[in-house]
């Protein structure tokens, strides 16, 4: 893990504290929840001098797998402009995720809080539009 690393979680981690309890897991990973959506944030180096964020959400999980979700998604309901949702078949049902990775240097608070509130918010959406509340 590069130095840069470290400052870009340090960085994501007081803009999303504005918003959210944060946990900072022993390798760096921050995790949150934000409208029922749990997130982890993880940085890595893509290759050397490629220091980016990912940001994975657990939109739902254990959908009834009679439903059509996966048709549902393809077709755009909750898009965003920030993430890229996927659906898996799991033995309960379908789950589905919302990833998004950025190279994030130089970012600061206000704009790395930005950033990640426009892709929760995409999985906060799409999260709405599959689960009944």
């Amino acid at each position: 893990m590069t130095e840069t690393i470290p400052q870009m979680l340090a960085v994501a981690k007081a803009a999303l504290e504005r918003f959210h309890d944060v946990t900072a897991d022993e390798d760096g990973a921050l995790t949150f929840a934000h409208g029922g959506v749990v997130c982890a944030l993880q940085g890595m180096e893509l290759e050397e001098g490629l220091p980016v964020l990912n940001l994975t959400c657990v939109v739902a999980w254990d959908l009834p797998a009679e439903s059509d979700v996966p048709t549902q998604v393809a077709m755009g309901v909750g898009e965003g402009l920030f993430g890229t949702p996927r659906v898996i078949r799991g033995e309960a049902g379908w789950d589905v995720t919302w990833r998004y990775a950025f190279p994030a240097v130089g970012l600061d608070e206000k704009a790395m809080g930005t950033l990640l509130m426009l892709v929760v918010s995409g999985a906060s959406t799409l999260r709405a539009a599959l689960v009944p509340e």
